[in-house]
């Protein structure tokens, strides 16, 4: 039998580059598994059911988590997530590598019922880049933006509940520490972010205030 897979948990606010810093992990380590997510959200034009996410109705994903088909759910956005118990199950007993992509308050509840997983957190370099690259999606009215930007100070309060906080400054150097996390020691989590934490504290309170 293979050894069990690791678990490894990215959150970020929106506009933190996550979405493209995931595309490159999984090009670098194709062997990694990504949970698909279930959501209630409308699909954008370019997104693939099953793919992407698994699309549903209000009043099938709230079946599911009566059923408690979630190891964890959560609303943002308007919208409810949640991951799939049994499809994470399988791919971590198949000995893969599993990666989630959730909110904060996900990582929170996986990190109660996985206390092994790893979970990272994505930073942006500042406020002001944060703000232009949400502009420059081009998709949100500007009072969108202004709560997105809001939301987005609320999430990075969290940053220090995380085992790992990479900052998204130049792309390739964010991809190379990710790579570290993945790649490193299940017991090497445990000072990666007291180490970082110095560095970090002016930096999250320019993000959050």
């Amino acid at each position: 039998m293979p050894p069990i897979g690791r678990l490894f948990v990215i959150s970020a606010p929106s506009g933190a580059g996550k979405t493209s810093l995931v595309k490159a992990l999984l090009a670098a380590r194709p062997q990694l598994a990504v949970s698909v997510s279930h959501t209630t959200r409308t699909p954008r034009p370019h997104e693939v059911d099953g793919r992407d996410y698994h699309f549903v109705g209000a009043a099938e994903f709230a079946r599911l988590a009566a059923a408690g088909a979630f190891l964890e759910h959560a609303r943002v956005f308007d919208n409810q997530y949640g991951t799939g118990r049994e499809q994470v199950g399988a791919q971590l007993e198949a000995g893969r590598n599993v990666l989630l992509e959730i909110d904060w308050q996900g990582a929170r509840q996986i990190r109660a019922s996985a206390p092994g997983c790893v979970t990272i957190f994505i930073l942006p370099p500042s406020r002001a880049a944060l703000e232009e690259r949400l502009r420059s999606r081009r998709t949100d009215s500007e009072a969108v933006i202004a709560r997105r930007l809001a939301d987005a100070a609320a999430d990075m309060s969290h940053c220090l509940e995380f085992d790992y906080a990479v900052v998204n400054d130049r792309f390739e150097q964010a991809v190379a520490e990710l790579l570290v996390i993945i790649d490193g020691p299940a017991d090497g989590k445990a000072t990666a972010l007291a180490a970082k934490r110095p560095e970090l504290t002016g930096l999250l309170q320019s993000l959050v205030a």
